[in-house]
C-alpha cells in the first residue's frame, strides 16, 4: 500500500512538474527538460525507498499533506505560497530557457546544475536518515516521542534539509539553462531563513534541550558561514 502511494504521487507530481515546464517552453524537445525529470524522477524514488525500507513512519509523514491542528496559520499559509511560487518558477524557467534558445547557459554549468542537483537529494537523504521528525509541517511530534536530534549532519548545521533545498535552488535553473530563474536562489533563501526564525521559536518553546542544542551548532544552513 504504502509503496503504491509512493509510485503514484511521484508520478503526479513529476507530471506536473513536467506540464508546467512544457508550457514555458511549449516544447519538450529540449535534453534539460527530460534530464531534469529524470534526476527527480529517480531522486525522488530512491529517497522514498530508502525511508518505505528504514523509516515508514517518517514517510508516511512526509506524504501526508502539510496540514495540522498544530500547525501555526502563517506556517500553512508560507507552505501555500511556495507552492505557488514553485509553479511560477517552473513555468518562467521553460519561458526563459526556451527565449535563449536552450543555450542561455554553457554545457559545463548544466552539468555543474546537475551535480548540485544530485547533491541536494545525498543530503536531503542523510537528512531523514538522522531525523525520523523531519515533517514539512513546523510541529511538535509527541505522538511520536519527538525529541532533539544532533547527530549526522546536524552535528555540522541546525537544518541540513534547507541546506540540501538551496543546492538544489541552485542547481535547478543551472541544470535546465535559465539565467533568469537563478533569481530563484535568493528568493528561496530568504523564505528560508524567514521560515527558520519561527522554526527555531517554535521549537525553543515547544521541545526540551532544542535551545542548548542551538549554542552547541551555531550555523543553520552551511558550516563555518550561514
Amino acid at each position: 500500500m504504502m509503496l503504491r502511494r509512493l509510485l503514484t504521487q511521484t508520478f503526479i507530481v513529476l507530471l506536473a512538474q513536467g506540464w508546467l515546464l512544457y508550457r514555458g517552453a511549449r516544447t519538450t524537445d529540449w535534453p534539460a527538460f527530460w534530464a531534469f525529470l529524470a534526476l527527480f524522477g529517480l531522486g525522488s524514488l530512491a529517497v522514498g525507498l530508502f525511508l518505505l525500507r528504514h523509516d515508514p513512519a517518517l514517510l508516511r509523514e512526509r506524504m501526508t499533506l502539510p496540514v495540522h491542528g498544530n500547525q501555526s496559520r502563517r506556517d500553512k499559509l508560507l507552505l501555500l505560497g511556495v507552492g505557488l511560487l514553485w509553479c511560477f518558477w517552473l513555468f518562467g524557467m521553460g519561458r526563459d530557457a526556451a527565449g535563449h534558445g536552450f543555450a542561455g547557459l554553457p554545457g559545463w554549468l548544466q552539468v555543474l546544475g546537475a551535480l548540485l542537483f544530485l547533491g541536494g537529494y545525498a543530503m536531503t537523504a542523510w537528512t531523514f536518515a538522522a531525523n525520523s521528525f523531519a515533517s514539512p509541517a513546523v510541529r511538535m511530534q509527541p505522538e511520536r516521542g519527538h525529541h532533539v536530534i544532533d547527530t549526522g549532519p546536524y552535528a555540522h548545521v541546525r537544518h541540513p534539509m534547507y541546506a540540501g533545498a538551496l543546492l538544489l535552488f541552485l542547481g535547478m535553473p543551472l541544470l535546465l539553462g535559465s539565467p533568469l530563474g537563478l533569481l530563484g536562489f535568493p528568493i528561496g533563501a530568504a523564505v528560508l531563513a524567514l521560515r527558520t526564525r519561527w522554526e527555531e521559536a517554535a521549537l525553543r518553546a515547544g521541545l526540551p534541550g532544542y535551545d542548548d542544542y542551538t549554542h552547541r551548532v551555531r550555523c543553520r544552513f552551511v558550516p563555518g558561514l550561514w
